[in-house]
């Protein structure tokens, strides 16, 4: 026999070489056509509904990462607008406390002016008054003493009168002098 017989009659060998048989392919396409058809009627539209899904959701996390994006960025206006307002704020404030602060010392220094004269005066009254009465005091008492003098040394020399106008007389001289 040779290789040629072998190879003929040999259940496993096909009509060609790049075809199977007819009845395969007749059976594969049946299945093929039924197995498409339940997909397309049965896994598809899952599918389709699966991706409508997914585009709806990444849609709406778009819409909301866009409506968190406009509220941030409103914020952040609010927020330099707010500072911007904080530092014209601030600026009025120190402004404000400037001219206080010179109202404050420039009436501080009107009270204390009017206050330094008043005791200037104060003390030059109560200088004047001091002296007054120091000078009456010395007055009196030299007027006492001098009177003790001419009653102790005079009385025999000068009479009543002119004792008293001696006296006076060195009194007046004392105030003058003063």
């Amino acid at each position: 026999m040779s290789l040629f017989s072998i190879l003929a009659n040999d259940p496993a060998q096909t009509h060609s070489w790049l075809l199977p048989e007819n009845a395969e392919i007749i059976y594969g396409g049946i299945a093929s056509v039924l197995v498409i058809g339940g997909l397309v009627k049965f896994a598809f539209p899952q599918f389709t509904k699966f991706l409508n899904a997914r585009t709806e959701r990444i849609q709406k996390e778009l819409d909301a990462s866009a409506s968190d994006l406009s509220t941030a960025q409103t914020d952040a206006a609010g927020i330099r607008q707010a500072l911007g307002d904080i530092a014209g704020e601030r600026a009025r404030l120190l402004a404000d406390a400037n001219t206080q602060a010179a109202a404050v010392l420039t009436d501080g220094r009107a009270r204390l002016t009017v206050e330094i004269a008043e005791l200037e005066a104060r003390a030059t009254a109560d200088i004047e008054t001091a002296a007054a009465r120091g000078s009456d005091e010395l007055r009196a008492e030299i007027g006492r003493v001098a009177s003790i003098a001419v009653d102790a040394v005079l009385p025999s020399v000068l009479d009543g009168a002119t004792q008293q106008a001696l006296v006076e007389n060195f009194i007046s001289k004392v105030g003058a002098s003063r």
